[in-house]
């Protein structure tokens, strides 16, 4: 075994955290230097001529200090700008040896180390979490064979065919040039007039309207690799095949009301989830998924299978789940790590290869153009974060922040001085050989008539949404292109969805001030694909969170109880109330309120329960924000608890049209709508398993009429 093997073997999931152990700097009791290592004897005030006078030139501390501060921020991403990453590593669930020879995917017992950005896209830096948008899912896996970057996002197609096309997109969806707004939306002008001009958006916008583009943690949230690649085995045989990333959560979202207020409230919502739930112990899990279609299928389907703006339906070609991938710890810095990980898509390992989808040829360039201004250069790579487990050997040499001292004479090849070294690696060793893809044509700039079909499988995902998703995309709708100002545009997009369901078209017609389609359009496919609505997703109690009002006077024995129950359900719970605090039980014992109405709201939980006791509901009952509180979480189709007293405030409440305990039904839990209710009861156990079962549904959208009726 020589020692590029040796060094190979012995990566485990734990091998990238300790290298960069070497890079991380512990400041704690230490004392202050300049960069030099200099100590610093004082650090408040400039070197100065008296202590009223001039400061002087040569107040080095003052000039390193204020110099480095003025060139902390480099240039943003131009998309994905915003994000929050986490370490981890991926394990194999059997060897894919059959399909692939990617070394990280064939031993079980393998776990390789990964890094993982998770973003928003169009908004800037200092954007919010819960924007309408897609959402960036990029994994750098750390590698024997080198680094590997599956580059995703939480919507499996895209909204051009063509890279070229991509300034053009982002132009039109980022904000307004003349005046800079509005900042992180789809919601103006020069964004539905490029859709009503590009016809091609048209799958992908019923995507992004739909619940999707507001994913309720990313925890919950499927990733795609979007373009198609290729499997390549040992013997050469290719399959073309799709990434997913299925969460063992399932994919939940938001509403768009709770959206919206998550992102005055808390802007870092979904960043706050991913930290907190990883420093608890509750780390996501996600399985790798592939869809593989052999290259003698490649024209057997009705869609392009090299076409981005189409997905290739699982009940068609069924979802092979292959490995898992657990993210188990947080960055150290921010910057060091998230800020400066840089994915590329044409970072692969063999037994992975590409193909002629050219929206992926265009990313193929693009994201290592990019790097180039972001990061300062061509030595990216060299930063800790994106610095590869495998060793590195080549000719490359100088150029901004290189880092790696190369020893010897020779940078060139090919050489004499060192026996031709570095030298290439046959395959058989470990080279990386390109798929012998047989290609003939002309030199033309034109699109395959197969990409042209805009519109059939927006029918398709249209026919998939359940009555609730359907109702979520038309308000959607009547949101982003209400927002329109110009009536024609407007009226553009209504003719343009007509070509997917007349029905459609005319309900977002209804919320926008145009006339509808004077005939009925539609494409006339009636099929559905089950896989996409998120009715039919994993649904689970785990990691949820639930806020219990409380005052002083509570039953203890109560909340103790449903406490204990919904943490052994491994749901987080808070008490909420109006001071924070230790709060005093009616028989004199504590507990402690994390949160005043000031500093929480009901949209920063998953469900609501009112703690009983005849003080603590008096006092509650005086405050309108606990009323709100549950009017909220009510309007936004959560699960809602109370017992005993709590019953009263309940039903003093918004909540109308719902069957609750009332004193006629002693000891009965009732349950109606994701609304759970017990009176004159000691034994809680019943109604926190109803109250689990209730919150692990996610949303109750059988309550629709009554939420609306709602006030919040």
């Amino acid at each position: 075994m020589d020692k590029v093997q040796k060094e190979q073997t012995e990566i485990t999931d734990k091998t990238k955290i300790e290298q960069l152990t070497q890079f991380r700097a512990d400041h704690a009791g230490e004392k202050l230097t300049t960069n030099q290592g200099l100590r610093v004897s004082h650090t408040d005030d400039s070197l100065k001529v008296g202590e009223r006078g001039p400061t002087l030139m040569e107040d080095f501390h003052f000039r390193e200090k204020m110099t480095h501060f003025d060139h902390e921020r480099i240039p943003e991403r131009v998309v994905h700008a915003r994000g929050f990453g986490a370490h981890g590593y991926f394990q194999p669930y059997e060897s894919m040896a059959t399909y692939t020879k990617a070394g990280f995917l064939q031993d079980p017992a393998k776990k390789t180390p990964v890094f993982v950005r998770f973003s928003t896209v169009v908004g800037s830096r200092g954007s919010a979490d819960t924007v309408r948008d897609v959402r960036g899912f990029a994994t750098k896996f750390y590698t024997e064979e080198g680094n590997y970057d599956l580059v995703a996002n939480n919507i499996p197609i895209f909204f051009i065919h063509d890279a070229i096309k991509f300034p053009d997109i982002v132009h039109a969806i980022k904000p307004e040039p003349h005046n800079e707004m509005p900042q992180a939306s789809a919601a103006h002008d020069t964004f539905w007039d490029f859709v009503a001009n590009t016809p091609e958006l048209t799958p992908m916008i019923m995507w992004l309207l739909s619940d999707r583009a507001i994913p309720r943690s990313y925890r919950m949230m499927e990733g795609f690799g979007v373009n198609t690649f290729r499997f390549v085995n040992e013997q050469g045989e290719g399959r073309f095949v799709k990434f997913h990333w299925k969460p063992m959560l399932g994919v939940h979202s938001l509403v768009w009301d709770e959206a919206q207020k998550l992102a005055g409230k808390d802007p870092d919502y979904n960043r706050r989830d991913l930290w907190e739930a990883i420093e608890m112990g509750q780390y996501p899990e996600y399985e790798l998924g592939v869809q593989m279609i052999d290259e003698s299928q490649e024209f057997d389907f009705d869609f392009d299978i090299l076409d981005a703006t189409k997905f290739w339906p699982e009940e068609i070609v069924p979802v092979q789940k292959i490995g898992k991938m657990v993210l188990n710890r947080n960055t150290d810095n921010f910057f060091a790590e998230t800020e400066q990980v840089a994915f590329h898509p044409a970072n692969v390992v063999p037994g992975i290869d590409f193909t002629n989808d050219p929206l992926l040829q265009g990313r193929l360039f693009s994201y290592m153009d990019t790097q180039l201004i972001r990061l300062g250069g061509p030595n990216f790579h060299e930063i800790p974060i994106n610095r590869p487990l495998a060793p590195v050997h080549n000719n490359q040499r100088d150029g901004y922040h290189r880092m790696t001292i190369d020893r010897g004479k020779v940078s060139y090849a090919p050489n004499s001085l060192q026996q031709n070294a570095p030298t290439p690696a046959p395959e058989a060793q470990g080279g990386y050989v390109h798929y012998a893809e047989k290609v003939d044509g002309k030199k033309i700039r034109a699109r395959s008539q197969s990409f042209m079909d805009h519109f059939s499988q927006a029918t398709l995902f249209w026919n998939s949404m359940s009555e609730p998703e359907k109702k979520h995309i038309i308000d959607a709708f009547h949101f982003e292109v209400g927002k329109v100002k110009d009536k024609c545009i407007r009226e553009q997009i209504v003719h343009l969805f007509n070509n997917v369901d007349g029905e459609l078209a005319k309900q977002i017609a209804q919320g926008i001030g145009v006339k509808p389609p004077s005939q009925p359009g539609g494409t006339g496919v009636s099929d559905n694909s089950p896989a996409v609505s998120q009715l039919n997703t994993p649904m689970s109690a785990a990691t949820r969170r639930v806020a219990i009002l409380a005052d002083n006077g509570f039953n203890y024995q109560e909340v103790s109880q449903v406490m204990d129950q919904l943490r052994a359900a491994d749901v987080v719970v808070e008490l909420v109330s109006k001071h924070q605090g230790m709060l005093s039980s009616e028989d004199g014992q504590e507990l402690e309120a994390g949160h005043n109405w000031w500093t929480t709201s009901s949209v920063m939980y998953d469900a609501v329960y009112v703690a009983g006791g005849k003080k603590c509901v008096e006092s509650l009952l005086l405050q309108g924000d606990a009323l709100g509180f549950v009017n909220e979480a009510f309007k936004h189709y959560k699960a809602v608890a109370a017992a005993n007293e709590g019953c009263d405030l309940l039903a003093v409440s918004g909540i109308r049209d719902v069957a609750m305990a009332g004193p006629e039904s002693s000891g009965d839990v009732v349950t109606e709508l994701g609304v759970v209710t017990v009176r004159d009861t000691k034994d809680l156990g019943g109604l926190a398993q109803e109250f689990i079962k209730a919150i692990g549904q996610h949303r109750h959208w059988a309550r629709q009429h009554q939420a609306e009726m709602t006030p919040a």
